[in-house]
């Protein structure tokens, strides 16, 4: 982003710069040249006549003489004193004094017209044509020149494209192993700031600290201690990673340059080489300064997986100049490189070490006080009722990101608007919460009356096992209206957030999971497939406490997730295999039968909440409470999940 440019956004009374390319220059040419061919159509005023009409001008004696062009065209011009005579009336004032022909016509055969020039000449009118071939001198240049200009066009053109385009850095085909890093500094800010940074405490103290390196080196150096070379920011997607580099980029009073891991993948070999060593040359000409790599695992993966045998790998060779890069600069020159990635296991152990990246800062997705921060940041610029609470949203949205709960507040505001309110009220983020969680409403999808009833009971036997299980998630929503893709209906749960799950807990959610099926087998004597995201549920559930957590006791304590993953073939003989698969089958079976025993307990609490849900359709917490009772068990810190 050039000086003059942002000179002119921060003073919009300044003359503006007018971004000329080439493209432009092209355009101008083609319009000149357009504009000359127009100019001579328009000043040529001759008009055209036909054989016949030559002839009848030549026996009244008005020709003044004849000029024939490359054997084609035939320029007639008219003798001054017969201009007067009426019959020429229509002949445009400009030709008069100009050297162009009063009239033409066009020859199809050229010895017809030598023998009417003959037949004329025997009947007394003398009429010499004048025969003029003038040289083509532009036909052979153009037809040598064109094809080589548009050839070198087309390969400007290409190069152009593969290189980032026209304009800024790498546009032009000699700077194709520039670097494309977009620079903030001085005169070019981002406005995001810490403060637009909420539910990552501990991360913006990480990374404050760093940009309090940069500010006040000697504060560190004087005790012995070195600036760290590299941070790298972990987390899911919409944690807030690029924001939180963006808010250093904010913060920091140092160059800052941005620039994603799939800038220097390039089609060229050796391209995303020469922009590795162009951005380090740049950082230590703007030192001290920061250097942003987004989604560094497009070029960082782990060497030698993949590649094939005998090639030329770019992208090894890409990551090998970043990991000399990071060795060559020293950290007295106050360069720091920041990188983030969702993907940290894939990534070389060479570029992980201490050294390189020093310190790697976790950022995971925000607990109940980090929601209700962000949504603080996000309700600002939202025009709100005074019944919403941010704790009240944050309880609602449990697991929920940073971007996701920007998107909950956008989509409220939507509905909103749609509705003509002026404010958004709390019935908005309801909407806003199902449209997020189980898609958009299908008001015109047509169920039939045993369908509904089908799905009505399915989703009152989730609903009921969850009221009557321990440590199964509380009720707060169920619903049959069809949403999304292949959704039916959804319950709405609030599990309290916890970090260690015992096996009981593990048990009752399956059991919960299992009501839908168990419901349809107890009241229609039948099964259908709206179980089968509960099977899968389920499946990975019993699969993950046998296989991975260890709470079988045949198979033991032991865990093969991380084997898995690393070989392709199973960790474990065929006779754990059939352990396993056994257990697993036994395990699932024993939490339906458990379904199965709680919801013929409960028949008459079943019957009453399906026939609830028939007549409105969306039955909340309050409702069920009066339907058949409060819950056994309290209500912990809520949460949200759903199940189809």
């Amino acid at each position: 982003m050039s000086d003059n440019r942002n000179q002119n956004s921060e003073d919009p009374k300044g003359p503006k710069k007018i971004n000329v390319n080439s493209y432009w220059i092209y355009g101008i040419i083609i319009l000149v040249i357009l504009a000359i061919n127009m100019s001579v159509y328009l000043t040529n005023k001759t008009q055209t006549i036909t054989m016949g009409k030559f002839v009848e001008m030549a026996q009244a004696g008005d020709i003044d003489s004849v000029t024939v062009l490359n054997k084609r065209i035939v320029n007639v011009y008219i003798k001054n004193e017969s201009l007067n005579k009426e019959k020429y009336n229509g002949i445009e004032q400009n030709t008069l004094n100009s050297k162009q022909p009063h009239y033409s016509f066009e020859l199809g055969d050229v010895k017809s017209f030598d023998d009417s020039v003959k037949e004329l000449r025997r009947e007394g009118v003398m009429i010499d044509p004048v025969y003029h071939s003038p040289p083509d001198y532009w036909g052979p240049i153009l037809g040598w020149v064109l094809p080589f200009l548009l050839l070198i066009g087309i390969w400007i053109f290409i190069m152009r494209r593969m290189s980032g385009g026209a304009g800024g850095p790498g546009g032009q085909i000699f700077n194709i192993g520039k670097s494309k890093a977009t620079l903030f500094d001085n005169n070019s800010k981002v406005n995001v700031t810490f403060q637009d940074v909420a539910g990552l405490d501990e991360a913006k103290e990480e990374v404050m600290e760093v940009v309090d390196f940069l500010k006040n080196p000697k504060k560190y150096t004087a005790l012995g201690g070195k600036i760290p070379k590299g941070v790298l920011l972990v987390g899911p997607p919409g944690t807030g990673k690029t924001l939180l580099a963006k808010a250093v980029a904010g913060e920091a009073n140092v160059p800052f340059f941005s620039i994603s891991g799939s800038d220097f993948v390039e089609m060229f070999v050796g391209v995303g080489a020469s922009r590795v060593r162009d951005l380090f040359k740049q950082a230590r000409e703007k030192a001290p300064c920061i250097v942003f790599i987004d989604e560094i695992d497009a070029i960082g993966r782990a060497r030698g997986k993949g590649a094939m045998q005998g090639g030329n790998d770019e992208r090894e060779n890409t990551l090998n100049q970043l990991l000399v890069e990071m060795d060559g600069f020293s950290t007295d020159k106050g360069v720091i490189l920041m990188a983030a990635t969702n993907r940290p296991d894939i990534l070389d152990g060479a570029l992980m070490r201490p050294g390189r990246f020093d310190r790697q800062i976790g950022i995971d997705r925000p607990d109940l006080v980090g929601r209700e921060a962000i949504f603080k940041v996000h309700l600002k610029n939202i025009k709100i009722g005074p019944e919403i609470k941010p704790n009240v949203l944050a309880e609602m949205t449990p697991g929920f990101a940073g971007a996701e709960i920007a998107n909950v507040c956008n989509e409220a505001a939507l509905v909103a608007a749609r509705r003509n309110k002026k404010a958004v009220d709390m019935d908005d983020f309801n909407h806003a919460l199902d449209r997020v969680i189980g898609g958009l409403e299908k008001k015109n999808k047509l169920i039939s009356p045993k369908e509904k009833e089908i799905i009505a009971y399915h989703e009152a036997g989730h609903a009921i096992c969850g009221w009557y299980l321990e440590h199964a998630s509380p009720l707060v929503k169920v619903t049959i209206v069809p949403r999304g893709i292949g959704t039916l209906g959804y319950a709405q749960y609030l599990p309290k957030e916890e970090y260690i799950i015992r096996t009981e807990q593990l048990k009752d959610r399956m059991c919960m999971t299992l009501g839908g099926r168990a419901a349809e087998s107890i009241v229609f004597d039948k099964i259908s497939t709206g179980a089968q995201n509960d099977l899968d549920q389920v499946t990975k559930m019993a699969y993950g406490m046998i296989s991975i957590y260890g709470m079988n006791e045949k198979v033991g304590n032991v865990s093969f997730h991380g084997m898995s993953q690393e070989s392709y073939s199973k960790p474990y003989s065929d006779e754990t295999a059939k352990l396993i698969d056994d257990e697993v089958r036994d395990l699932i079976e024993a939490q339906y039968r458990r379904a199965k025993d709680l919801l013929h307990e409960k028949r008459n609490e079943l019957n009453i909440l399906a026939a609830a849900l028939l007549e409105k359709e969306v039955i909340l917490k309050s409702d069920l409470e009066k339907l058949v009772g409060p819950r056994p068990y309290g209500l912990d810190a809520p949460t949200h999940v759903a199940e189809n």
